[in-house]
């Protein structure tokens, strides 16, 4: 007889990563770097080999000083983890209990949920606005439900979209002082505008503010797994006493040395998502179909309800062409479908096939 788990784990529902590609077709559904890493990082992951038989260093030094060198901040204020995920899931269990209240925008990341429902908290999710996170909404759900932490993506997945840093400081202000302010900037190196805020800057000024980092976006390094996290080092010392003491792998902090590092890899990444972004929005708008406005590597595209044209039908036309996309029904989207950027093939054919597809 299997022992029951604690209440309320059954009535999770796993998360479920974006669909991989059958052989001959283009996996678009999980906002992966389609160039791949920077050459310095593979070298570093595969010289890497020859300490397999040895633990990694625990604290993670001489990742979190090349981290801090990279950012401008000091390496006592960091924690590494495997992948954002990870510092997540070590948030929740250091602040979360089962009378705690979560707070997130309403189409916030999934994972957010999750770490409520881990903890046996509760979730909230506050309106937005156009596929934008409405600041004053949050206010007003933070005023009724008192959450323990708000989960903020600055930029968000999967609409793209952002928020500005006064609106930010805004947040931070009207939140109780034992509220904790998580910003998930894992896309904020796409984000070039100078209104952006990851929230890096604000750590010096908020005792109460957290902000997570992912090297699975731009350094295209997602198959590590490796994320950290910036906050006071009281907060950094919280999170240390929480997590395994082994964490991070040895091929995770040399390839993440190197990657963080390579400040060419990642202008060419920005570059290139830069454009492809545009392009896609300019082309899917030119067919009659909706783009939300992105600054991420994906685009959000809108479909109508007519029989024929649904997200679903679209779903199903781009798979049978090779092209496997998002569907976003667990965010509460029926209507819509997120496409990664891919190389530039990539994007012309999913430009192509929506074309044919409208008609």
């Amino acid at each position: 007889m299997i022992p029951d788990p604690r209440p309320g784990i059954l009535d999770i529902t796993p998360y479920k990563p974006g669909l991989p590609a059958p052989a001959g077709a283009v996996k678009l559904s999980s906002n992966e770097n389609p160039l791949g890493c920077s050459g310095n990082a593979a070298r570093a992951f595969r010289d890497a080999a020859e300490k397999l038989h040895v633990y990694p260093d625990g604290s993670v030094t001489r990742l979190r000083e090349a981290i801090g060198k990279a950012e401008g901040i000091d390496p006592a204020r960091i924690v590494c983890g495997a992948g954002s995920d990870e510092i997540l899931q070590l948030i929740g269990r250091a602040w979360l209990g089962a009378d705690d209240v979560v707070l997130q925008s309403q189409y916030g990341f999934l994972v957010y949920r999750l770490v409520a429902m881990q903890s046996g908290a509760s979730i909230v999710s506050a309106p937005e606005r156009e596929h934008r996170t409405d600041i004053d909404a949050m206010l007003e759900a933070a005023a009724e439900h008192k959450p323990r932490i708000v989960f903020l993506a600055n930029p968000n997945n999967p609409t793209g979209t952002w928020v500005p840093r006064e609106d930010i400081i805004r947040l931070r202000e009207g939140l109780a002082d034992d509220c904790l302010l998580v910003l998930d900037a894992a896309y904020g190196e796409f984000v070039d505008d100078p209104a952006f805020e990851s929230g890096m800057g604000l750590v010096d000024q908020y005792d109460n503010i957290i902000v997570t980092r992912t090297f699975s976006k731009i350094h295209g390094l997602a198959g590590l797994r490796l994320g950290w996290a910036c906050a006071r080092e009281e907060v950094i010392g919280i999170l240390n006493r929480v997590r395994g003491p082994f964490n991070v792998s040895v091929p995770a902090v040399e390839a993440g040395i190197e990657a963080i590092a390579d400040t060419g890899f990642i202008t060419r990444s920005k570059q290139h998502n830069a454009r492809w972004v545009d392009f896609l929005t300019q082309q899917l708008r030119g067919v009659g179909l909706e783009v939300t406005p992105s600054v991420c590597n994906f685009v959000l595209v809108h479909f109508p309800s007519t029989p024929g044209k649904t997200a679903d039908d679209a779903n199903r036309f781009l798979t049978a062409k090779g092209l496997i996309v998002r569907d976003v029904k667990a965010y509460g989207l029926p209507d819509a479908l997120r496409i990664s950027i891919g190389l530039d093939d990539d994007n012309r054919r999913v430009a192509d096939a929506l074309s044919e597809f409208m008609g």
